[in-house]
């Protein structure tokens, strides 16, 4: 029987962007199989949804508190939810 699958809901806030941050996420996120995006905020944050199993989500928020080089992670507002059955790649998406 397969793990039980969550919803990681984060927003990153600090120094996040053009630093390679989205790109650093989705190189994890498909590592760890994930599903879902990455996307910046016109606040300056980087909001991210993933999908996948609750330990391979665990893995990608510690990454997400340490950042990419040059990346300066101020805090992560984290949420959990159920998953919504999202599958498929991770991907970066538009700015909002």
């Amino acid at each position: 029987m397969g793990e039980e699958r969550a919803r990681l809901e984060a927003t990153v806030h600090g120094r996040v962007q053009g630093v390679g941050f989205r790109y650093f996420v989705l190189r994890k996120a498909q590592e760890l199989g994930l599903s879902g995006w990455v996307r910046n905020l016109r606040s300056g944050s980087v909001e991210v949804a993933a999908e996948g199993p609750r330990r391979d989500l665990e893995a990608l928020l510690k990454a997400l508190r340490s950042g990419p080089p040059m990346s300066w992670v101020e805090r992560v507002d984290v949420g959990w939810r159920e998953a919504r059955g999202e599958r498929g790649s991770f991907e970066v998406t538009y700015t909002v």
